[in-house]
Parts: C-alpha cells; sequence; structure tokens
C-alpha cells in the first residue's frame, strides 16, 4: 500500500509529533530517542529495507505494535522468504482446491531467500523498534449521537438469520434496487425497498450497472474469501429471458469486485474495464468491444479495488484512475496514448498494513479539478488490531493531478465514503461506513459528515447504525422529494462475528438493510 515519499514523512512527522504531544510525555521522548538510535544504527533495518520492499513499500515499525509485528506479521513474511520452524506448515489452513494454485505461484518458498542470522536480525530491529500498544488516535471531534437530518428504518425482505449483503445498487430508470447477497442470490427490490424478485447466480454479485436499452451487466466475483481462483464473471443479465446469447460475456476472472465502461479506444464501441482483486495474484485490465478475445492487462498485480474514467488530462480521450489495494497500495492514473496504449502515472503511495479500502472523484474546492476521496481501513489480515491511521482522507488536486492531503478524519476499519451534497446547501457533504469498526461504539459503523466550510466536516451518527456491519452503500434519491437518501447493507461473515455485536448491543436479530430517508425536503 503506498503513498508519494513526501507523503509518508509528513505522516510520520504528524505521527510523531501528536505522540509526543500527548499525556507520559517523557516517556514518549525516551521511547523515540531509543527508536531513534535503532533507526540509524541498526543492521536489522537495513535487511527489513531490503527485503520488505522487493514485496511493497517499506512499512515503519510504528504502524504496529511489537506482539502483532512478530506474532502475526513477521511469521507470514518469513515464510514468504523460505524461513519456517520446525513443523510449521503455511499451507496447513489453506483449502486443497487453494492449496495447488499457492504452490504453483511459489509464494512460500522451500528454499530460504535469506539466512537464519539476517532473519532474526529483522526481528529484532522490528520488536525493538516497535511500540509496546497500538498507537492512539490523534485528537479529532467527537462524533455526535444524533442525527436529525435522516430517519431510519430497518429491512428485511428476505428470511435469513445471516445477512450478507455484498451488493447495492439503483437503477434510476426502472426505480429498482438491486441488492447481491453471498448466497449466490440477487435480489430486486422497489424503491420503497419492497421485494419485487429474486435470482440464483452463480457466485456472489458484486456490481452491476443499466445501460440503456440493453440488460443489465452483473459482476459474480467467484468468490468472496481471498482465492487466487479464476470463477469470477461479467455477463449481460437478462431478466426477460429473451436473449439467447449474452452480449457481455468475460468469464474466469481473479476475484473481480468493480467494473466500468467506455469507449477506451475510440472505435464507437464502449469497452469494458473490470477489476480483478485477486489474492496473491490479480488482473486490472480493459475489454475491446467487451469481448474477452479484446483482452488488454494494465496491471497484473492483485488488489485492483475500483475504477473512474474520465478524460483527465483534457486531450479528449478517456483515462483511467484506479485504486490498487493489495501489497503495492496506491492510486494510479492511466493516461490515454490512443490506439488502446496507455501510459502509467502513480499519484498516491501507501504501506501494505493501511488497508486502501475504496476512492471516488469529487471537487471539494471548486476549482475545476476532481479531488480524492479515500478511505482505508481494511483489516482482514495479519494486524487485526486498531490502527491510528485508518480513516477517511480528501486528497486535493493542483491541476496537474498531483495530489495532497488536506483533510483527514481518523476512523476504525472506515471501507466507504461517498461525496454528495446530502443537504442541498451547494457544498459536499461526506457519507462513510467501518465495516471493521471497534464493538466500543457499533454506532459508528456509519458517520454522516457535514461540511461546515473550510474543510471543517462535523461528524455525526445515529443510535440504528449499530444494527449491522456495513459493507455496502448506495446513496440516491430513491423516494423522489428531491433529497439524497442512504441505504447501507450488512454482511457478517459467521455466526461468531454476529453473536459479538449482539452482546455489544443487546439485539438479537439485524437487518439486512438500513435505509437512512433523508429529511431535508
Amino acid at each position: 500500500m503506498l503513498f508519494a515519499r513526501a507523503g509518508i514523512i509528513t505522516f510520520l512527522i504528524i505521527q510523531v509529533y501528536s505522540f509526543l504531544v500527548s499525556p507520559g510525555i517523557e516517556k514518549k521522548q525516551k521511547y523515540f530517542t531509543h527508536h531513534s538510535i535503532i533507526d540509524s544504527a541498526s543492521p536489522g533495518k537495513q535487511l527489513a529495507l531490503k527485503f520488505c520492499t522487493s514485496c511493497h513499500l517499506f512499512p515503519e515499525p510504528s504502524l504496529l505494535n511489537k506482539k502483532t509485528w512478530v506474532d502475526k506479521v513477521l511469521p507470514n513474511m518469513g515464510w514468504r522468504l523460505g524461513i519456517r520452524k520446525n513443523g510449521e506448515d503455511p499451507y496447513a489452513d489453506i483449502v486443497p482446491e487453494e492449496r495447488a494454485l499457492v504452490r504453483k505461484l511459489n509464494i512460500y518458498p522451500d528454499v530460504a531467500a535469506i539466512t537464519q542470522s539476517d532473519w532474526k536480525k529483522i526481528i529484532a530491529y522490528f520488536e525493538q523498534a516497535a511500540p509496546e500498544e497500538p498507537l492512539p488516535q490523534k485528537n479529532h471531534d467527537s462524533i455526535s449521537e444524533t442525527l436529525s437530518l435522516f430517519s431510519p428504518k430497518h429491512i428485511v425482505f428476505d428470511d435469513k438469520q445471516l445477512p450478507r449483503t455484498t451488493l447495492l445498487k439503483f437503477d434510476s430508470l426502472s426505480d429498482e434496487l438491486y441488492a447481491g447477497d453471498a448466497e449466490n442470490k440477487l435480489y430486486i427490490l422497489n424503491n420503497r425497498f419492497a421485494f419485487k424478485s429474486a435470482w440464483n447466480v452463480e457466485s456472489p454479485p458484486v456490481d452491476i450497472d443499466f445501460p440503456r436499452n440493453e440488460p443489465p451487466r452483473l459482476l459474480t466475483v467467484g468468490s468472496v474469501s481471498p482465492s487466487d481462483q479464476r470463477n469470477g464473471r461479467l455477463v449481460s443479465f437478462d431478466t426477460t429471458f429473451t436473449i439467447q446469447n449474452p452480449t457481455v460475456n468475460i468469464d474466469h476472472l481473479p476475484r473481480p469486485v468493480q467494473f466500468a465502461y467506455a469507449d477506451l479506444d475510440m472505435d464507437g464501441k464502449q469497452d469494458a474495464v473490470v477489476c480483478g482483486f485477486g489474492n496473491n495474484t490479480g488482473k486490472l485490465a480493459w475489454y475491446s468491444d467487451s469481448k474477452i478475445s479484446g483482452e488488454n492487462i494494465l496491471s497484473t498485480m492483485p488488489g485492483a479495488r475500483k475504477v473512474e474514467i474520465g478524460d483527465f488530462n483534457k486531450d479528449g480521450k478517456p483515462d483511467i484512475m484506479a485504486l490498487m489495494a493489495q501489497a503495492w497500495e496506491e492510486v494510479v492514473i492511466w493516461y490515454n496514448l490512443g490506439k488502446g496504449k496507455f501510459k502509467e502515472k502513480k499519484l498516491l503511495r501507501f504501506p501494505p498494513v493501511f488497508g486502501m479500502s475504496y476512492f471516488e472523484l469529487a471537487d471539494f474546492n471548486k476549482d475545476g479539478y476532481p479531488d480524492i476521496l479515500l478511505t482505508n481501513g481494511d483489516n482482514w489480515d495479519y494486524s487485526r488490531i486498531n490502527k491510528n491511521y485508518h480513516g477517511i482522507r480528501i486528497y486535493l488536486n493542483d491541476g496537474r493531478y498531483n495530489f495532497k492531503e488536506r483533510w483527514f478524519f481518523p476512523l476504525y476499519g472506515a471501507s466507504k465514503a461517498v461525496a454528495r451534497d446530502f443537504d442541498n446547501d451547494g457544498d459536499i457533504d461526506i457519507a462513510a461506513i467501518s465495516f471493521y469498526n471497534t464493538l466500543e461504539n457499533p454506532a459508528n459503523g456509519f458517520v454522516y459528515f457535514s461540511n461546515e466550510g473550510n474543510f471543517n466536516f462535523k461528524p455525526a451518527s445515529l443510535p440504528d447504525a449499530a444494527s449491522g456491519k456495513w459493507l455496502t452503500m448506495e446513496a440516491a434519491d430513491f423516494d423522489h422529494d428531491g433529497d439524497i437518501d442512504i441505504v447501507l447493507g450488512s454482511y457478517f461473515h459467521n455466526i461468531e462475528e454476529m453473536s459479538s455485536l449482539v452482546n455489544a448491543v443487546n439485539l438479537s436479530s439485524f437487518p439486512q438493510l438500513l435505509v437512512l430517508s433523508n429529511n431535508t425536503r
């Protein structure tokens, strides 16, 4: 995961400053002095820089606490360098159908790439330099528990003990909300969220769009859980059963999560761009005329999460901006050179523990150039701890597509944020969800940020936001009253996860959806 280098330095300076001015300054100054000595003198750091940066941006030890480094992250890194303790089997927890793929990729090599002596120096460096406990969030405005702008309503449209919503998308032309479920179901609701129909699909639906005069185009992921199998598919979804051969049928996709359409090669036909998130491998590719035979690969790295298409350099050709959210975490532009050729420019870069999760474009400072609204909070990995750098960020565009962080709000487990003028006052507000939110305050799984001007956003939530784990969010004027409403989709990995929330909020059942009806009009 990646930040431009100047951004990393700025971030670390802020981290250190916040760390030192908080309570316990003398103790923390001693820690910082000790940390500096280790950084400048330790051969373990030089080895860490060499081996860590072969796979991703260097993660500073302060990003995780000692125990997480030593017990979780470094052992996995060791496996990837061929280092195993007696009796360890890196394939033990991998299901058989994945095991063969991981072996073929040589993710955990049998021959060590580093000596045991040098590996122990890397462990010693992180163990000595990392803090005892995860660093706290920097000071921020408290999240109000009152949010009168929205009226909440719980929606249940199927008899399911475990909500597992994987997709929410509203078709404004048909006034229908499409909701995907991890049990290979696609539901269609009307704009009042009443059930209309349900469809069995080949794997969990994760994205859909609604072209005019054509059936919807549906993306199925293959596997919600991390996987290197290529079972995803983008296909025309015909609910009328009148089309014998689908106009779009791109299969064998590596765990795809999102797609977009544009005429990239400017031949008068629409092309598909598909984010293949994958796991150890992945693929960001575009398909000329939406045909599998027209595949053009932009990146073979895993983690392609979302694309935005626009003419960013104003040369009359559509360009591609993408968020990559695995290992090499970054936001990248591929400028369209014409004739199917693209030139890559990296915009933002982050270390691999940041957990980049979503981005979208909006002009926050009204200068005519799109800025980046970005969330990071994916915590389903080897470091499932509270991270003070999780949250929501705005990066301002200088007009030449160089971006600088202007606003940050810390939010554990942040998974998505959308920029809309929810209160109809002429500026952009933010609605955000946190899938990996802490159980100390489950209501912070949804936070609304009212734009008060000059990048001052007032945060608020409401008690009903504690009634689910929100993985998906859609914003639209569902009731046609002139303001933008919000729908949240709940997802639980398993019964144990639900039980934890039951104990935290004293609820016996959970809705599939939470509708937040806007009261502005």
